[in-house]
């Protein structure tokens, strides 16, 4: 479950290495955001000579949590920490890479270009 001021790790090769969540995009009343879930994130750091710099606020798209997450067919997926892929305002991911896996859920609510990129889908 992230909240505000949750540190998230960042998933593709964007740029930005840590991002902070200041505001969970859709209804104004969600405390919590979970898998597939949009956020508005600050970056906390990133790499140098990238178009992504400290302190940019961008939108991101939640991929992994350290909340379990239940699937349709009562299997539940836990990760060792919180992960988000950085994209723009259409919802594409501004990386061209994902490292790790990603769950199944992200293909189900058009995310299928972050599918497409990463390694393995659970």
């Amino acid at each position: 479950m992230i909240q505000p001021h949750s540190h998230l790790n960042v998933v593709d090769n964007s740029g930005a290495q840590e991002l902070m969540c200041i505001r969970i995009v859709g209804a104004s009343n969600h405390r919590y955001a979970h898998i597939v879930d949009i956020i508005v994130a600050v970056i906390k750091e990133a790499l140098p000579n990238t178009p992504l710099e400290r302190s940019k606020v961008i939108r991101a798209v939640i991929v992994r949590t350290c909340k379990e997450l239940k699937t349709d067919n009562d299997i539940r997926i836990r990760y060792d920490d919180n992960f988000a892929a950085v994209i723009d305002q259409e919802g594409n991911p501004k990386g061209t890479r994902v490292f790790g896996k990603v769950p199944r859920e992200l293909r189900q609510l058009n995310f299928t270009e972050i599918v497409s990129l990463a390694p393995e889908v659970l």
